[in-house]
């Protein structure tokens, strides 16, 4: 078998016989047994508004719902209310200052207690505390207010007209969060919360029975979740850890995963794969962009930990000329072909999807060595002593870039710093276990939160296909530091007073044209001004065991968002 690289439309998902899928919903909940599930980057935490980790925000997803998401295709669809308020059906005001949710009677938690309004109000207020850090604050940009005029409806008022009124409860990255379980774990004592933080009550197909951070978790079918007859698993082992080698050997060669997230792996690997014919990639394109981002502040451990990534400027990424010679020596082709194949494009833009608002000022598909010199050289960036390293004003270009732990992402590292070092840099490479980069421990210096590093290379994406939210990520305030336990989505700590004006603007734009002029100029705006340096768009890349039903990868969402429909495949 070849690997599948027909990566069409927002998804591929994969085709199931018509005997298998009526099989699949029908009998009794937990009657398929056990799911096995393996994230090499291990989640380290439940709570998705204490990590901006994607495997942490996922793994989640198995428990924790928001009221709201976005299925396999980018469409907003109902979860736990009846239906997506729009100015259409009345659910949004015709000046478009409130959106009212009507939560679906009858739901449950998964301790048997009622699903109510409360929660929903509970959770804005938990990401919003004054003092508290929440990871997804740029959720809840320009909310005024959330009320509760019964158990069952939930009205989100705004400062002004917001046209996209979506960004609170949707998508995985901003579940409910049960008020009973959470209630004394507001503000600063949320990081405190380890049972809830680790064994949230939700109202998803499973529960947890045991969280161990940083390597498995054990979940069990939810007696009382709303769907009859499902999940159809009994359990789940999600296993954290490893590398994503290994995690596709154990699906698709060794059969004992069921399915294999993030299988950040060149391509003829993937191939020989599926070769031994126990499982499949599954592939699609949204969002996902992998990039180097870069540090506005300055990282010097003289600082002090405090203070560190907080002081401003950065010694040498203040100056244009720097960060766009960085840019200039990177062969992005190259990096496509050695990291993802057909699974990637050269990208040079933050926001390189939907189709709409992926800009097209910038050409960064040529590397230029000797343009990225010159360049320097011009800007009074020199060899003066003969080292290879170029300084100005007794300022040296000696750096520190730091990633997860991954096959391919070192790779890029041993590329990158080749090619930078040509240009005149010294380069310090660092590479972090992915389940502490990514995680959200405010008392670890390793996670990229904190960003002890002059540049770190990771990947991101968003929830949906309207940037609003993510866009959000740039803005002065969402910087991460020790007053918001480290948490914030401004990991660059870049600031544009433009920038913040510009989006301001987009909030109260309800033209999609406009819209998406706006995000296009804002995507601009960051990769103009130092913000970061984009790579390569990334296909999501997993695989799945070929007796594993009802999987629909999905680009625009958590990526496991219907596991509650996943079921065994009988063969005769």
């Amino acid at each position: 078998m070849k690997l599948k690289t027909a990566l069409l439309g927002a998804v591929a998902t994969c085709a199931l016989a018509p005997m298998a899928i009526a099989e699949g919903h029908e009998g009794e909940r937990g009657r398929d047994g056990n799911v096995s599930i393996i994230y090499w980057q291990a989640p380290s935490i439940m709570n998705p508004f204490l990590s901006g980790g994607t495997k942490d925000v996922e793994a989640g997803s198995l428990v924790l719902e928001p009221l709201a998401r976005y299925d396999e295709t980018g469409t907003l669809t109902p979860w736990l209310v009846e239906e997506v308020p729009t100015v259409e059906n009345g659910g949004v005001s015709e000046d478009l200052t409130t959106i009212t949710w009507k939560i679906t009677p009858g739901i449950l938690w998964s301790d048997g207690t009622p699903f109510t309004s409360a929660d929903v109000k509970f959770t804005y207020e938990y990401c919003t505390h004054p003092e508290g850090g929440c990871a997804q604050l740029t959720k809840f940009n320009g909310v005024s207010s959330v009320e509760t005029p019964d158990e069952h409806t939930v009205v989100v008022t705004f400062e002004q007209p917001t046209p996209f009124p979506y960004g609170p409860f949707v998508g995985g990255e901003s579940p409910i969060l049960q008020a009973a379980q959470f209630a004394d774990c507001m503000g600063a004592k949320a990081p405190e919360c380890t049972e809830a933080n680790f064994s949230p009550i939700g109202t998803g197909g499973f529960k947890v029975v045991e969280f161990k951070p940083n390597d498995v978790i054990t979940f069990e079918a939810n007696e009382n979740y709303r769907e009859e007859g499902k999940p159809a698993f009994a359990s789940i082992t999600f296993k954290g850890g490893g590398d994503a080698t290994a995690a596709g050997r154990a699906v698709m060669e060794t059969g004992e995963f069921d399915y294999a997230w993030n299988l950040q792996l060149a391509p003829d690997v993937i191939a020989e794969m599926e070769a031994a014919g126990k499982g499949a990639a599954i592939a699609g394109f949204g969002p996902l962009l992998e990039r180097i981002m870069l540090n506005n502040t300055n990282p010097d451990p003289a600082l002090g930990p405090d203070e560190r990534s907080v002081v401003r400027p950065h010694p040498y990424l203040s100056d244009p000329a720097v960060y766009k010679a960085l840019s200039l020596a990177i062969d992005r082709p190259l990096l496509v072909e050695v990291g993802y194949g057909q699974a990637g494009k050269v990208s040079c833009n933050w926001v390189p999807a939907p189709e709409a608002v992926n800009s097209t000022t910038f050409d960064c598909s040529t590397q230029d060595i000797e343009g990225a010199k010159a360049m320097l050289e011009e800007a009074g960036w020199v060899d003066s002593n003969g080292d290879g390293v170029r300084e100005k004003d007794g300022v040296e270009l000696k750096m520190l870039y730091q990633t997860s732990t991954n096959a391919v992402r070192q790779d890029f590292q041993a590329l990158i710093k080749d090619w930078w070092e040509q240009i005149g840099f010294e380069v310090e490479l660092r590479n972090v276990d992915s389940s502490v980069f990514f995680g959200g421990d405010p008392g670890s210096p390793d996670t990229f939160q904190k960003f002890y590093a002059d540049v770190e290379m990771y990947a991101n994406t968003f929830n949906g296909t309207d940037p609003q939210s993510y866009l959000g990520n740039a803005t002065c305030d969402k910087a991460p530091s020790p007053a918001t336990q480290w948490q914030g989505e401004n990991i660059s700590r870049w600031c544009s007073e433009e920038y913040d004006a510009l989006y301001a603007k987009l909030g109260v734009t309800a033209d999609a044209a406009e819209r998406a002029e706006i995000a296009k100029q804002l995507n601009d705006m960051v990769i103009e001004g130092g913000g970061m340096i984009p790579l390569v768009h990334r296909g999501r890349l997993s695989a799945h065991a070929n007796s594993l039903g009802g999987v629909k990868l999905n680009v625009w969402d958590s990526e496991i968002w219907n596991v509650a429909d996943w079921y065994r495949i009988k063969t005769n």
